[in-house]
């Protein structure tokens, strides 16, 4: 598009009726006449991979999921409509996609993610049910929607979250000349001179990306009208879609190779959706057939499992290219055998990013109770991780403390896409010299970063080659820029990057696949103490699954590890080995063997897993060693007493001379660490044999938030000898009492 053509133009002139070609609901069917024209002996096989998504609450799941969501119902809906087909109870599906938007899971973070308000007007669409209560909805979109700038330096929105504010419009048939105009200049501000879409601005200089290409074509034909017509630019968008194009037939998301890129079902979805759009065609049929699996679903990669919007994507490609009925696929690519596990596997439990400040004897205490055997100390004091280890190898307690910081502040950059924190959570054993953070002011590029935190990353090629046999791409090296000493010193003293969040997929598609290509980010984040599980807010990234170990992520937030213990007991991290060892659970990353496991008030008291399904297996088979619900041999205390000295670092209520004892009861707690609703009171506490009174302390915020809550019994005078304190708690629900005693030397 000209940007003169739709900039400072009146809201009338700009925007007229939609035309009828062109727009996103315009997917072609299969025809009476095309389905007499091939055998369809794997139509049947392709229906029934869809069907094994059915759940009972009406709509479709992620393999391994118990829960329907959206994006899958959505991909499974958009795949019948291909067939021309509706699924088995149509009825049902549609109250399902009405009912269940992301943000009905609660706990969601707070962004704006319009792309599932129109995944879920398309899907009424294509079954033809009434769509006129979204109206509201999308009237009262008014403008793009600023990304929050604590995650997105600028405050760049997601391209494809606005965009489908345009779609949603022109489904909805909305009057178009009444779309705000802020999205339509928006719209404008995001495309290159050669035609292609990105999702920072044009004046940046950097190239498109395939998919958000194909998102802002599909807008533009939304925005088309007789008295409106739309510069398509058509021979130069056509010519830079055309380089994206590999040998295979595959697209990749630009046409110079950039971080990840490399044969893949979306792009080259996006690449020959984009050039039917514009009246131009080209033949991608065998890539797409080679991506069909024995299951009867196709994967978004050579040899990648199947999921749903894998197969609508195939699906749709292949009818934009006229072969989705006329041509069976070849012999199915992929069949998935569950591999035999070592028989002496063990399950062990690791939590990743918990405290690393405040109490380290309740942290030993939590872990103990928990069965926790790894605990990642996120962004410890100097010395904590150290005195939490002594505590627990003087108990007994069977736990190794790591290094699991969030490197705040650390912005790395990628062109097109913009500049984003929360991307460097680090994790390594605590011994171990991890280099230096790259937090600060400054932007660091990705391939910098790649460079300066994780290693030259270029003699991981050969790897890549030798597991992605269809790599077409030559190595991906980028400029250097000269570090320190301790460059890239993570992975080589067996440290590993952990992806916590993103929701601008195709970035996060960009450094994952680069991940998997040259090493870098070694597992996923899915439970979260702000996301109920970021898989349902960012759906794309099941597409890893089998590819990235799926983890929890506990990120803790406060200053007591007592006072985030619903969440150090409500989600964590499941690993297989003979042996709970920093090595074994490299091993058990790099094998997959990894499970994330939630169960708590946030899950409904349900119990939600990611994992490979025969790793899950091996989990559930010996659920009494780490379940830590509705199993006595792993409850979490009721009650926290800790004996205090003068030399107790860390410790709150510490005395100068003496000792104290400390008594924390249990409590729910708020997300950012504060106690919220009382689990347990405090009866009685005995100190060397005798009933002593202790001062209950609270401290508050000034908005009147609890911040700590203890009992301390000091006794500045106390001679040299050993001591014994046992404190009685009363369960509020229950009305139980509950011992639980100490002894200590002075």
């Amino acid at each position: 598009m000209d940007p003169s053509r739709l900039h400072g133009v009146t809201r009338r002139s700009a925007l007229q009726s939609v035309a009828a070609a062109g727009a996103a609901s315009l997917l072609p069917r299969i025809s009476s006449g095309q389905e007499a024209a091939g055998d369809l002996s794997w139509r049947r096989r392709l229906i029934d991979y869809l069907e094994t998504h059915a759940r009972k609450d009406g709509g479709y799941g992620w393999e391994g999921q118990e829960r329907s969501h959206l994006t899958p119902t959505f991909a499974v809906v958009g795949c019948y409509n291909l067939l021309g087909e509706k699924p088995p109870k149509a009825k049902e599906v549609a109250e399902f996609i009405r009912t269940h938007h992301p943000r009905a899971l609660k706990g969601q973070l707070g962004q704006e993610l319009r792309a599932f308000e129109w995944q879920q007007i398309q899907s009424l669409v294509w079954l033809d049910e009434d769509v006129s209560s979204f109206r509201d909805v999308v009237k009262n979109w008014k403008s793009p929607y600023a990304y929050p700038k604590q995650y997105e330096r600028n405050g760049y929105p997601v391209f494809q979250q606005e965009v489908s504010a345009i779609l949603s419009w022109k489904l909805l048939r909305l009057p178009v000349d009444e779309i705000p105009v802020a999205f339509v200049e928006y719209l404008n501000s995001r495309r290159r001179s050669n035609g292609s879409f990105n999702n920072t601005p044009s004046r940046e200089g950097s190239d498109g990306h395939v998919l958000n290409t194909w998102w802002g074509l599909q807008a533009l034909a939304a925005l088309e009208s007789d008295r409106q017509p739309v510069d398509w630019q058509k021979s130069t968008t056509a010519a830079w879609l055309r380089k994206c194009q590999l040998e295979s037939g595959a697209f990749g998301y630009q046409p110079a190779a950039g971080p990840g890129d490399w044969d893949d079902l979306a792009y080259t979805w996006a690449g020959v959706r984009s050039l039917a759009l514009l009246g131009f065609r080209v033949d991608a049929v065998e890539y797409v057939h080679s991506l069909w699996n024995e299951d009867g679903g196709f994967g978004d990669r050579p040899k990648w499992l199947s999921n749903p919007l894998a197969t609508y994507y195939a699906l749709d490609t292949l009818a934009a290219l006229g072969s989705l009925a006329t041509r069976e696929p070849k012999a199915a690519a992929t069949t998935r055998t569950r591999p035999r596990l070592p028989e002496d596997l063990k399950v062990f439990s690791i939590q990743i990013e918990a405290h690393g400040q405040g109490s380290p004897e309740e942290a030993v205490d939590l872990a103990d109770s928990l069965k926790i055997h790894l605990w990642g100390a996120k962004n410890s004091k100097t010395g904590w991780i150290e005195r939490a280890q002594h505590l627990a190898n003087q108990q007994g307690a069977d736990v190794r403390f790591f290094v699991a910081s969030e490197e705040h502040v650390t912005w790395i950059g990628v062109a097109g896409m913009g500049i984003y924190s929360h991307m460097s959570d680090v994790v390594g054993p605590a011994a171990a010299s991890l280099g230096s953070s790259l937090a600060g002011d400054r932007t660091t590029l990705w391939s910098d970063f790649r460079h300066q935190r994780l290693g030259d990353p270029s003699a991981l090629w050969a790897t890549a080659i030798q597991q992605n046999s269809t790599a077409t791409r030559p190595p991906n090296i980028f400029p250097i820029v000269t570090a320190g000493r301790d460059a890239g010193t993570l992975v080589r003293s067996g440290g590993r990057l952990i992806w916590q969040f993103g929701e601008n997929e195709p970035l996060v598609r960009m450094l994952l696949d680069d991940s998997i290509m040259r090493g870098g980010y070694s597992a996923i984040s899915t439970y979260h103490f702000g996301n109920p599980d970021f898989t349902n807010t960012s759906p794309f990234l099941m597409r890893y699954r089998g590819q990235i170990p799926f983890v929890a992520l506990q990120d803790a937030h406060g200053t007591e590890p007592w006072w985030f213990a619903d969440m150090t007991a409500g989600f964590r991290t499941l690993f297989l080995a003979t042996k709970p060892t920093w090595e074994n659970w490299l091993t058990a990353l790099k094998n997959n063997w990894v499970v994330a496991v939630r169960h708590d008030v946030v899950s409904s008291g349900e119990t939600w897993m990611h994992g490979m399904p025969e790793v899950i297996e091996v989990v559930k088979d010996q659920w009494r060693e780490w379940q830590w619900w509705d199993n006595p041999g792993i409850e979490r205390p009721l009650v926290s007493i800790v004996a205090l000295k003068p030399t107790s670092e860390f410790e709150t209520g510490k005395p100068e001379s003496g000792f104290a004892v400390r008594v924390r009861c249990a409590f729910t707690n708020t997300t950012q660490g504060l106690p919220k609703t009382r689990l347990s009171e405090l009866m009685k506490l005995m100190v060397a044999g005798k009933q002593v009174e202790p001062e209950h302390v609270t401290k508050r915020r000034p908005n009147g938030a609890i911040e700590d809550d203890y009992y301390l019994y000091a006794s500045p005078e106390a001679q040299p000898g050993r001591y014994t304190a046992t404190a009685t708690v009363r369960n509020v629900a229950t009305e139980k009492e509950t011992k639980r005693s100490i002894a200590f030397v002075v």
